[in-house]
């Protein structure tokens, strides 16, 4: 069996995605079903991953995957504690609770109630997953472009086959605990914390701003003429353009 089918022959057969349709409706998911992700299809979520581009094709990246042993419910458990202080943390100090907060429905308010959900569930997450990186040299600026193309091609394998992911940093403050627990050897970096689920609601088309704000021709700033896809919907977060 080649490896292109050993991918396809893990999807659900409810879920049929192409690939520019798969670049376009991948949203950060975090809130899953209880239900476990079968083996088969980590195992194609992981092949996918490793078949990701690194500097001089050194692959260099290794992912250290977590589901339901002893070592997994105690680093789920460790990283949890991490992320809900994290969060409240942020949710004040970003005023989550005022302002647009105070109304219901507004986006500001959906995205504290699915994060506080997220960080309050974090230890029944049905996969966790730590993107590493074996260091060859000195810690550089640059050294996330050999591992984070593997994490992209996660996500979108997980969304080729009917789950969902959601990339975090919560591992950051409590590295010394993980290394020690999971036998992580100081000279490799943690780039990240991936958790991986069964989706409890739907992917669907991202939000982002149009790329007359993103893409510059020939020089900084000078927009491109290309119009966004008809029905794209946009949004306003992130810095002002400049």
């Amino acid at each position: 069996m080649s490896g292109s089918d050993d991918v396809e022959g893990a999807v659900d057969s409810t879920e049929s995605v192409g690939l520019l349709d798969g670049l376009a409706t991948t949203r950060t998911i975090r809130r899953y079903t209880d239900d476990p992700v079968p083996d088969d299809a980590l195992r194609a979520m992981m092949f996918a991953a490793t078949r990701a581009p690194s500097g001089s094709n050194r692959q260099p990246f290794r992912m250290l995957v977590l589901t339901d042993g002893p070592k997994a419910v105690s680093a789920k458990r460790i990283i949890g504690d991490a992320a809900r202080d994290a969060w409240s943390a942020k949710r004040t100090r970003d005023s989550y609770d005022s302002g647009s907060g105070t109304v219901e429905d507004s986006p500001k308010a959906r995205m504290a109630r699915v994060m506080q959900e997220y960080v309050d569930t974090f230890e029944s997450v049905p996969v966790l997953v730590l993107p590493c990186l074996q260091r060859y040299r000195e810690p550089n600026p640059l050294e996330g472009a050999s591992v984070f193309p593997a994490v992209q091609n996660l996500l979108l394998a997980a969304r080729a086959l009917g789950f969902g992911g959601a990339l975090t940093a919560w591992h950051a403050a409590v590295e010394d605990e993980l290394r020690s627990l999971l036998d992580i050897p100081d000279d490799v970096f943690i780039a990240g914390t991936v958790t991986i689920g069964r989706p409890a609601g739907a992917h669907g088309p991202v939000r982002r701003r149009p790329m007359r704000e993103l893409v510059f021709s020939d020089s900084w700033g000078a927009c491109v003429d290309w119009e966004d896809p008809p029905g794209t919907r946009f949004t306003s977060a992130g810095p002002p353009s400049r």
